[in-house]
């Protein structure tokens, strides 16, 4: 199609910004402020407000504390009484404070929400605005609770998804495996669950587990069972019937738990069985996260029934100081080749994929290196680059992921868990948390020979509706120039930044170091890049952006004022990113109401962002280009489609469209 110029043309002076949306200069504030004098007095009346509050919060925390053996159901309150605490004082506003545990915590998992400070919402949401934060295309049940995705598989047509879900409240809790199937990757029907804690053995949560499809065609489910006594323990379960697509139904084998936690393992450091490879030797071998003090490590089992296991007197891998490894994927990649790996398969060009979500940090952490079958080891091409020490999946709000290799289409298929960054009470209040990132497929980076690519399934262009194309946009230093698209909020964004010379790319003045304070946090030539889901004052926006310096650029998101709503985390993520000399500075961006997938240089770098504006949603969300640099101009060509929603909805045996 012909290219197209931006409707306007003006430009606007970037200033740096303080924490109350001051707007960006030129815009016109959204409400009107004290003059300076008055200002100064409200910032020492403030300061003592800020004092007091410190010590009632020191108070009550050391009352809680001595309270402790006395309120134990305080770190245990159901979905049901918190739901019933904020309908009652939601309009009242005065929740007591109250130092939660996060929930998962006691039991032995990652903390599976945010800290509690409060259990007031952290902002005067109104129904529309909760709507609005729904997704359109991501994946996520239609209410309550979702974490870890597991067993992802393709069978007999179908795409199949399974998760950990509470039926029950929009927390985490009575984990129970939600199931979902698709014949695209984006187009979900939501099934009956698949499997519910209904046995000793995982009476406290159907844990993360994975699919193996054996050459015969059966497939086998391991998964992590929470016992009575909160012990992590492996167990079997396989379909009830191979002729069903839809594999509505799970058998658990008789003979679970297959597997207890080995000695020297802690009872609730033993979780969450890989995808099954075979050896030559005719050997299916699994690896299970788990740890030794602080040193996160993988153990291997082999096995040739999936139901008795014998333990490796080796680890797969250990990295000392990382702490528990939960969610561990391995998995082979073509040093040259544009498709996806059998799970199985290893030798000559081939490296392995070693993968750990740490329980510390909640990251997920990788390291591309070699796997010696003969003694089930595993050692990375970079050891100061090791799995916790080095690369991660994501750079933003993702974790516990998971991949799989889909036969269909010969690829392998990565998915991970976006979790929220607000309270409990908000998530009470709207009545679900959580979504799964869009399928990604993930392939060796040939050209940096260090880390792999992720880039959104091609299936996602299925719901592309108009389009919009801008060329040779010139933005000048410290300007932000908007772009007439129409709605912003369902977007699929393509563009190409360029420096106004190639000498710029050596970058001979001062270098940087990180994405500085966030976007507003000026450099010689950056930051540069989108500003979405922003308003038209520019009192709320998400900048994705590109710090560029003479030895390193940075691909970061900014989301300090992606929203006015208090008590929720609002940081800036990034990474440095390989821009090799004949490449451009290239961006794709996914955006679907409150999430933003990020993707830098071809998917070298990726950045989630979970956000919850408070203004610019619905038809006031906009998107603009910017430049903050001080000495470079910046030429960018950009190439936007809408996108349709999904329409995900339960499946109808009679609705012959799918």
């Amino acid at each position: 199609m012909e290219a197209i110029k931006p409707s306007h043309t003006a430009t606007y002076d970037i200033e740096e910004v303080n924490d109350d949306y001051s707007p960006l200069q030129g815009h016109p504030a959204v409400t009107g402020g004290d003059p300076p004098k008055s200002r100064r007095r409200s910032l020492k009346g403030f300061c003592v407000i800020v004092g007091s509050v410190v010590f009632l919060v020191s108070l009550v925390a050391l009352i809680n504390v001595n309270q402790t053996e006395q309120e134990p159901s305080s770190a245990t309150v159901t979905g049901a009484e918190a739901q019933n605490d904020k309908s009652s004082s939601s309009s009242s506003r005065n929740h007591k404070v109250s130092f939660l545990e996060p929930r998962g915590v006691a039991q032995g998992v990652s903390a599976k929400s945010n800290p509690a400070l409060s259990e007031e919402l952290s902002y005067n949401w109104t129904n529309a605005m909760f709507s609005w934060q729904r997704t359109a295309f991501h994946f996520q049940p239609q209410k309550n609770w979702m974490n870890d995705p597991d067993g992802p598989l393709y069978y007999k047509g179908w795409y199949h998804l399974f998760y950990q879900y509470n039926p029950d409240s929009a927390v985490w809790g009575n984990i129970t495996w939600g199931h979902a199937v698709s014949s695209d990757l984006i187009h979900w029907l939501y099934l009956p669950f698949a499997m519910v804690p209904d046995h000793w053995y995982d009476i406290n949560g159907v844990w993360t587990g994975s699919a193996t499809i054996l050459p015969d065609g059966q497939i086998v489910m391991l998964y992590t069972g929470s016992t009575n006594e909160s012990v992590q323990v492996q167990n079997l379960a396989y379909p009830a019937n191979l002729s069903d697509p839809l594999l509505l139904n799970w058998v658990k084998s008789e003979k679970n738990p297959v597997l207890v936690p080995p000695p020297g393992i802690g009872l609730k450091d033993f979780r969450d069985p890989t995808t099954a490879w075979i050896g030559p030797d005719g050997k299916w071998r699994i690896t299970i996260g788990s740890k030794v003090n602080k040193t996160g490590i993988s153990l291997v089992y082999t096995t040739t029934d999936f139901t008795s296991y014998e333990l490796s007197d080796r680890y797969l891998h250990a990295v000392p100081g990382t702490g528990m490894w939960e969610c561990v994927d391995f998995y082979p990649v073509a040093v040259n080749g544009s498709n996806g790996l059998e799970t199985s398969v290893n030798g000559p060009g081939v490296k392995h994929v070693l993968k750990a979500s740490l329980d510390d940090t909640k990251i997920d952490h990788y390291a591309v290196g070699t796997y010696f079958v003969g003694n089930d080891t595993w050692v990375p091409d970079n050891p100061n680059k090791d799995v916790g020490i080095g690369l991660r999946l994501d750079y933003g709000r993702y974790y516990a992921s998971k991949t799989f290799y889909d036969q269909n289409k010969e690829r392998r298929i990565l998915w991970g868990w976006i979790n929220e960054t607000d309270t409990e009470a908000d998530d009470l209040a709207k009545g679900w948390a959580s979504v799964q990132t869009i399928p990604r497929s993930v392939l060796f980076d040939a050209k940096t020979g260090t880390n792999v690519l992720q880039w959104p399934v091609d299936e996602i262009e299925s719901l592309r509706l108009s389009s919009s194309e801008f060329t040779d946009l010139v933005v000048e230093p410290g300007s932000v120039v908007p772009l007439d698209i129409g709605s912003a909020t369902q977007l699929d964004i393509f563009v190409d930044f360029e420096l106004e010379s190639s000498g710029l790319r050596e970058a001979v003045g001062n270098d940087i170091t990180g994405c500085g304070g966030g976007a507003a946090d000026k450099s010689e030539f950056g930051p540069f890049g989108l500003l979405a889901l922003a308003n038209d004052a520019l009192s709320e926006l998400t900048p994705i952006y590109f710090r560029h310096g003479k030895a390193n650029t940075y691909f970061c998101v900014d989301e300090k004022r992606s929203s006015k709503a208090n008590g929720i985390f609002k940081q800036v993520y990034g990474s440095q990113i390989p821009v090799l000399d004949d490449e451009k500075f290239s961006l794709r961006v996914l955006v679907d109401h409150s999430i933003v997938e990020s993707f830098g240089q071809g998917g070298r770098r990726v950045i989630t962002t979970r956000i919850y504006p408070t203004e610019a949603i619905y038809g006031a969300a906009r998107l603009f280009v910017f430049n903050n640099a001080t000495g470079a101009t910046v030429k960018a060509n950009l190439k936007i489609w809408q996108l349709n929603s999904a329409f995900i909805h339960p499946y109808d045996p009679l609705d012959q469209t799918e």
